[in-house]
């Protein structure tokens, strides 16, 4: 059995020979051997949390003699390691041997001397603090894709809201849903610029910006032969693109997955990363191969030019290496979320902004208007530069909505 060993120096493989009678303590003597870290040193666990800058109360695997068979590890599962920084031992390889062709007098391009230079090592802390997320936000977008997508296909959204200057944490506060297509594998994002220029307007209004990127994992996506991975190659570059163009330091990408356990029940999960420094500069300066083809192995992403990742020289690299964990928490934000969702399929027309405002007659008008994808549907019939920031305004402070866009509102809502 192949076990992943994951440390935040990235993540190596070790195979444990007799798995059925295999205990904690010989897996931890595999590590000492394989990884140079000594016993003493090695905290396991299950969890990925036990990564984090500051981890909670992550349950350990302190029992020696507990038998990995009663762990339920697959073939390919991960165990994540954590040790002090000086624990692993820099052991150095072995010497190659050299031919009569020899490495002496072998040329090298400048490209090659530059190659060598770019080295992949695993980013200890995110830029970001922690990203919490509105309850009623994320709890539509995966409701939908539970619901009505059934998680078979990839569905992704871009996650807007702010940025705590003090503690570097992001709040997101809605989520805004592109034209898109997705399948098991790929979500191609048909991005509309005029329809994005307006959310941002909204974003302004509100005092908000776009914060980072959202996608869910089907669950019948590409295999790897080495079992699960976090991210693959495809969704790496999707990633790494996104934040590129994102231009803030806090960019976070979210992942929601199914997970099914023994007994058949599934629980979706959200995970929050930030795609390290040196996976946004690959991508920039073009070493980031970003055309996947179909039976290229989904853990590894392939680079234009030679790196160093893990102390040896390569054209891939584990996409482990890439990803920064961010704790993850909810809040509950400014807006409601109880008009229907843009790019869903069904069109919204006007009967859904009518009875949106019959269904919410009790509450004041600008509480009323107080939902983005309702903000959205509006804007399509305002000044993207100027009303739509003044009306999304009056929804920020909560104050009252000028008379002129109270009565187009309505005028829009009698047509539905």
């Amino acid at each position: 059995m192949i076990l992943r060993i994951r440390s935040r120096d990235g993540t190596d493989r070790i195979t444990v020979p007799d798995p059925a009678s295999a205990t904690v303590a010989d897996l931890q003597r595999l590590i000492e051997s394989h990884l140079t870290v000594p016993v003493t040193l090695q905290r396991l666990s299950l969890e990925p949390a036990l990564l984090l800058p500051s981890p909670s109360a992550v349950p350990l695997l302190a029992d020696p003699a507990a038998q990995l068979a009663s762990l339920r590890l697959a073939n390919g599962a991960f165990v994540y390691l954590a040790y002090p920084p000086d624990a692993r031992s820099a052991r150095p390889p072995p010497p190659k041997a050299l031919s009569s062709a020899g490495s002496f007098g072998k040329k090298m391009t400048m490209d090659d001397l530059i190659a060598r230079q770019i080295r992949v090592t695993r980013q200890e802390n995110a830029l970001c603090a922690a990203a919490s997320f509105d309850r009623d936000a994320a709890n539509a977008f995966q409701l939908y894709v539970a619901e009505s997508l059934a998680f078979g296909v990839k569905r992704a959204g871009f996650l807007y809201g702010r940025v705590d200057a003090e503690t570097k944490e992001v709040f997101v506060d809605f989520i805004y849903e592109p034209p898109q297509q997705g399948s098991e594998d790929v979500v191609h994002l048909m991005r509309d610029a005029d329809e994005e220029a307006r959310v941002d307007a909204i974003a302004e209004g509100l005092g908000m910006r776009r914060v980072g990127l959202v996608f869910t994992q089907a669950v019948g996506r590409k295999a790897s032969d080495t079992g699960e991975y976090t991210m693959s190659n495809r969704e790496v570059v999707q990633a790494a693109q996104l934040q590129a163009e994102g231009g803030i330091p806090e960019w976070i990408t979210a992942i929601v997955k199914l997970e099914v356990g023994d007994d058949g029940t599934g629980d979706v999960h959200f995970e929050a990363f930030q795609m390290s420094e040196i996976c946004v500069k690959l991508f920039k300066d073009g070493v980031l191969e970003t055309e996947v083809g179909d039976t290229d192995d989904p853990r590894l992403s392939k680079m234009r030019k030679e790196v160093v990742a893990g102390g040896k020289d390569t054209m891939e690299v584990d996409n482990d290496f890439f990803l920064v964990p961010v704790k993850i928490s909810d809040h509950q934000g400014p807006l409601s979320v109880g008009f229907p969702i843009e790019n869903r399929g069904s069109p919204v027309g006007m009967s859904a902004l009518r009875s949106h405002l019959d269904r919410t007659k009790h509450l004041t008008f600008v509480r009323r208007i107080s939902d983005f994808h309702l903000l959205l549907k509006i804007a399509t019939f305002l000044d993207v530069k100027a009303d739509v920031p003044t009306l999304a305004a009056c929804v920020k402070t909560q104050s009252r909505v000028p008379e002129g866009y109270q009565l187009l509102i309505e005028s829009l809502a009698s047509q539905g």
